[in-house]
């Protein structure tokens, strides 16, 4: 599984491979069955999961326990709640597997290391920070401006494999639809 991980960085990195072996090293692999909960809202973010085999869903509860997904995170990508785990405050989303997992943890001092003593790791950080940025406001800006239909062949067009991957609760839940309309207007297409 390590060589998933290492695919991924080389793949950023090109040929500016130094130290490599280094932050490789600084990763945990964890093995996770379907519905394990990684992050708790208002616990500290302890690590940044690289997930090299599942699926994870980042969440928060509204004020009547209402779950609102914010993120599907699948293979070959990264996983946080950024600002808890930069700065140690108690975190406002959840983390969860949907799927059985494999994983590549790093917690928050091995992180502070790698930044500090391995200037290609400073680089792919910033792309994954760059990528979660880019990411999320696109998806906000496309479901504002989106119907709930077009919101679904979105989904179908530039995620498809979710479709097939999850539940219609969960994906209702990550388009911001009703479950009951998610599958009425699905049945449409």
């Amino acid at each position: 599984m390590i060589a998933v991980l290492r695919n991924h960085i080389t793949n950023r990195l090109g040929n500016d491979l130094d130290n490599l072996d280094k932050v490789l090293t600084a990763f945990k692999h964890i093995s996770t069955k379907r519905n394990v909960q990684l992050l708790r809202q208002g616990d500290t973010c302890k690590y940044v999961y690289f997930v090299a085999k599942g699926c994870l869903q980042v969440y928060i509860y509204d004020k009547d326990f209402n779950e609102t997904t914010r993120d599907i995170v699948i293979e070959d990508n990264w996983c946080s709640e950024l600002l808890s785990f930069g700065t140690g405050n108690p975190a406002t989303e959840n983390i969860r597997t949907v799927e059985p997992c494999e994983l590549f943890a790093i917690d928050r001092q091995s992180f502070q290391t790698m930044m500090e003593t391995v200037p290609q790791f400073d680089k792919v950080y910033k792309q994954i920070l760059e990528a979660s940025y880019a990411n999320s406001v696109y998806r906000i800006n496309t479901f504002v401006s989106l119907s709930a239909l077009d919101r679904i062949k979105w989904l179908m067009e530039y995620r498809p494999l979710l479709m097939t991957r999850l539940s219609s609760k969960l994906i209702a839940s990550y388009l911001g639809i009703n479950k009951d309309v998610f599958s009425r207007l699905k049945a449409q297409l």
